[in-house]
């Protein structure tokens, strides 16, 4: 799916954008070579076609010169000490050299640049932009400072992933071409928005509004159900595998919820899946749907590690048969996410 939008950088004589205008609208291949020409009728916009972040992976791995693909280019089932890496995720790492490689360094051409920022944030919701920025900024200095990427296979002749990561930062861009899975495998994100041990209203925290939601959800279950939704310890971080069809979820079904608080779960779930694009929010929703939605899911609120002693629960966990999304808010946020239409699918995460 191809979304349009107008330049509002652009007038109606068709001046060149400049790579600051191609990552703000996105591009057609010309915009993308850095022209947009006229020929518009006096008053008219041209509306510019958004390509899809496949479509710029593509462009992207066909400008990589040799040495650039050796370093960051590999097979599609490459491993090293990691194990198969392009299935790996954790709450801080670097897939590839972030010092010498990062992609706001000069390892990449201007272009190059351009077009890896343009397929990290064409895989979020544009209102979330601004959001995800604050985050890398906190965390890392800002966008460009310190991600790496690496491309698995070869765009445009079957299987391919590309992969970003960095502090609290593990995005995939596969074009559906990994089997079974939303977001092309397991994902992170996170965020210490105040330092590394936050206050328990989470000031400045992106991600906090999620676990509000989560805790409105708390808030409306009666007493056995808070009971069973109420667990002492929590699972380590990278607890994340799936169980399968005979798994023992933590904490409340939510087959078991009322109408009304089954309204709100998928509230929570609607939140969850908010800061991403609309192919990957669909893509996660058909994988839940696979696997009996969100009735085949438990919720989990655990007691251990409650900022503030608030019982507002910064640590909880919806999971069913090949669904994980696990919020972990203390000392500050961080999440994992590993979501398939099939519990056969196998992780490689490290906490």
């Amino acid at each position: 799916m191809f979304l349009t939008s107008s330049c509002p950088d652009c007038d109606s004589s068709g001046r060149p954008l400049n790579r600051r205008d191609f990552v703000k609208v996105g591009a057609t291949s010309a915009v993308a070579a850095g022209v947009l020409t006229g020929g518009l009728a006096r008053g008219e916009e041209k509306p510019v076609s958004r390509p899809e972040p496949e479509t710029l992976v593509e462009k992207l791995y066909h400008s990589l010169n040799e040495t650039q693909r050796a370093r960051i280019c590999f097979p599609w089932d490459h491993t090293d000490d990691r194990g198969l890496l392009r299935t790996h995720v954790s709450n801080n790492w670097s897939i590839t050299d972030r010092d010498k490689l990062k992609v706001g360094g000069d390892f990449f051409t201007a272009d190059q640049r351009d077009m890896i920022e343009a397929i990290f944030f064409g895989l979020y919701n544009p209102e979330w932009h601004d959001r995800i920025r604050q985050q890398l900024k906190d965390d890392a200095g800002g966008y460009g400072k310190a991600q790496a990427i690496a491309i698995f296979g070869e765009p445009g002749k079957g299987k391919f992933e590309f992969v970003m990561t960095g502090r609290h930062l593990t995005i995939r861009c596969d074009g559906n071409t990994s089997d079974h899975v939303a977001f092309g495998g397991p994902i992170f994100y996170g965020h210490a928005a105040k330092g590394f041990n936050e206050e328990k209203t989470h000031p400045g925290n992106v991600f906090w509004p999620q676990a509000l939601k989560a805790n409105a959800l708390c808030n409306i279950l009666d007493g056995k159900q808070r009971e069973k939704a109420l667990i002492k310890d929590l699972p380590s971080e990278s607890e994340v595998p799936f169980q399968g069809e005979k798994g023992m979820f933590p904490g409340l079904p939510i087959g078991e919820m009322t109408a009304d608080q089954k309204t709100v779960a998928q509230d929570v779930l609607k939140s969850l899946i908010e800061p991403y694009r609309q192919s990957d929010k669909d893509e996660v929703v058909k994988c839940l749907e696979k696997q009996g939605g969100l009735d085949r899911c438990s919720l989990a609120f655990f007691q251990w590690e409650d900022v503030g002693e608030d019982q507002v629960w910064d640590n909880w966990r919806i999971e069913g048969p090949s669904f994980v999304w696990y919020f972990r808010g203390a000392p500050h946020v961080h999440v994992w996410v590993n979501v398939a239409d099939s519990p056969d699918v196998k992780l490689n995460a490290v906490g």
